[in-house]
């Protein structure tokens, strides 16, 4: 039996994996908020936070935000049950942005709206963020990639 969508399947529930495993092993290790682990000094450590927002903290505390990731979570199983994607770079692209959603999404549902962040790139002084939120930027990458390199050739109408 072949599964329709296999690639955006698979690429949602190792990265939901993923994400889930990864925040809790954070949690359970470094316990307390604001706790870091060098892992390569100034460059690169896991730091414990939550964030109450969205990316860089943005609509913080808005209720809505918990709502939002289970809507798009709703409507990407939607499109990926009728529709039949078109390549793997489309299959990955939704399947990455679903995994991303959902990990994101269960924080907030379950744990007083906010999520673990714990990545924190020192090297380049960024926002510290969550494997659903690189799971979210991979999956905008595999649909720049569907939507510029392999979408077929119009006709010339000349």
């Amino acid at each position: 039996m072949k599964i329709r969508n296999y690639y955006f399947w698979l690429a949602a529930i190792v990265n939901i994996t993923i994400d889930i495993l990864s925040k809790r092993a954070i949690v359970e290790v470094l316990k307390i908020e604001g706790t870091s682990i060098a892992i390569v000094p100034n460059i690169f450590h896991f730091t414990y936070i939550r964030n109450h927002g969205a990316a860089f903290s943005i609509l913080a505390g808005n209720p809505l935000l918990k709502w939002l990731s289970l809507v798009v979570s709703l409507i990407l199983i939607a499109i990926a049950i009728v529709k039949t994607f078109s390549n793997v770079w489309e299959q990955l692209g939704f399947g990455l942005i679903l995994a991303g959603a959902v990990g994101n999404g269960i924080d907030r549902l379950f744990f007083d709206g906010s999520v673990v962040d714990f990545i924190d790139l020192r090297i380049i002084n960024f926002a510290i963020f969550n494997w659903a939120d690189v799971s979210i930027n991979l999956g905008i990458i595999c649909l720049l990639i569907h939507t510029f390199i392999y979408q077929p050739k119009q006709p010339n109408s000349n």
